[in-house]
């Protein structure tokens, strides 16, 4: 595959669709986004790299962490499917409507509330954000990813509903640390920049059906292949079926303009645009996945 070629032509391609969308402006750091950016990387199985536009210019990878959260999770045993559900929740992701109606267990790992319930499950092990800081340092070969304090200051000054929803959860007994440490860890794992390079890199290990760029198994085969599983069907808020009717990978975006996707046995890609559709996903974004899945013919069906 000549991806050079591929992503330029994906490039031109999707250039109408570049700078359509609005960025999340309730978290105000990240109102200051320019939506007129685009890049995009795949990273392949043997650790080649390709990227085109914007693709080494850090940005906020917000949701797309809870990805890299849970695999961690997951990495120490399956015990946090007891106190998070798989199924997509068919409302914001900030919703407390079914909390109330389903006993304080959050639908899936990928909604804010069932985020904050695998943080608090990797808590129970050290520092949620250090643990990912850590793996993402490590997997990405780059040391220079970082918290961007700006971003994690305007999150935590306007994480009312996500403080709502954590403490909703407590009073049904399903956070097992106190909800202010959980909530500050979040905030800093949302707040990590990064570039589409360091996001490809980091999450090939799920192409790779468990295994991490120095060889060593992460998760068995079983736990990659559910991640990749509630990726399709919950990773896209509301709108995965659409994303999955579309793109027909796994994927996970995040309100700073990102996504990532997974094509088993074959690569990770990560694409960044910052203008977003009224579900928080990134417009460009999305367009340049479907191209991919169509110029590659490559999809999970």
């Amino acid at each position: 595959m000549d991806f050079a070629a591929l992503l330029d032509r994906i490039a031109d391609d999707v250039m109408p669709e570049i700078g359509r969308g609005a960025v999340a402006d309730y978290i105000p750091a990240l109102a200051q986004a320019d939506p007129r950016r685009f890049g995009m990387a795949v990273a392949e199985l043997d650790g080649a790299v390709h990227g085109v536009g914007d693709w080494r210019q850090p940005f906020s990878i917000q949701s797309m962490s809870k990805v890299f959260t849970l695999a961690l999770t997951l990495a120490h045993g399956d015990e946090v499917w007891a106190r998070v559900g798989r199924e997509p929740s068919g409302n914001p992701f900030n919703s407390l409507v079914q909390l109330e109606n389903e006993d304080g267990i959050p639908r899936n790992p990928f909604i804010n509330a069932g985020a904050l319930v695998v943080t608090d499950e990797l808590a129970g092990h050290g520092d949620a954000a250090d643990a990912l800081l850590t793996f993402l340092r490590e997997e990405s070969g780059s040391t220079s990813i970082g918290i961007d304090a700006e971003v994690a200051a305007s999150e935590a000054e306007h994480a009312d509903r996500n403080r709502a929803l954590a403490y909703f959860m407590a009073s049904y007994g399903n956070m097992r640390n106190p909800v202010p440490a959980v909530l500050g860890q979040y905030v800093r794992q949302c707040s990590i920049a990064m570039t589409c390079e360091d996001v490809a890199r980091s999450a090939v290990f799920l192409a790779r059906h468990g295994v991490r760029n120095d060889g060593t198994r992460l998760l068995d085969l079983s736990a990659a292949k559910r991640i990749n599983a509630v990726m399709l069907t919950c990773g896209t808020y509301d709108a995965a079926g659409e994303f999955a009717y579309r793109v027909g990978l796994p994927g996970k975006s995040g309100v700073g303009g990102g996504i990532v996707a997974i094509v088993p046995g074959r690569c990770a890609i990560c694409v960044w645009s910052p203008g977003l559709d009224a579900r928080g996903n990134s417009v460009a974004g999305v367009a340049a996945l479907d191209r991919f899945t169509t110029l590659t013919g490559w999809s999970i069906f």
